[in-house]
């Protein structure tokens, strides 16, 4: 049976995954597949489960938040913020929710430096009007 080789990648986590008979994913066409010798493709994640089967027959999955799939040359690309893989379907599925939870953290935070930002930057230039009277 034909494999192919699956790097998944994000800032902190790089795995590498051989023969990889199959992947099945998720973007805004809706399902796709991937086999070993598929042409050249990429395209973009949606927020979820997607998972691969190993030869053997077992299947992995992985949570993620959305990514980018690159499949060239018999190798898929997966990049993503972040990831959590595993062959336990229940503890990934779990999984999603904290993936969920810290990028809805990482947005909170990103929206308070912004606003701090900005009251910082209307603070300066009120007193940069006043002092020039």
């Amino acid at each position: 049976m034909k494999t192919f080789l699956l790097h998944l990648q994000s800032g902190l986590q790089y795995e590498k995954v051989e023969d990889v008979v199959s992947f099945i994913g998720c973007d805004a066409t809706g399902t796709f597949g991937l086999l070993a010798g598929h042409e050249r493709m990429m395209t973009i994640l949606g927020f979820g489960l997607a998972r691969f089967r190993v030869s053997g027959g077992t299947w992995h999955y992985i949570a993620l938040p959305g990514g980018v799939v690159y499949f060239v040359d018999n190798e898929l690309y997966i990049s993503t913020h972040r990831f959590v893989h595993g062959n336990n379907y229940s503890i990934v599925a779990a999984a999603i929710s904290d993936v969920l939870a810290k990028e809805e953290e990482i947005r909170h935070d990103f929206k308070s430096s912004i606003s701090r930002m900005e009251q910082e930057m209307t603070r300066r230039l009120w007193q940069l009007q006043r002092e020039r009277g």
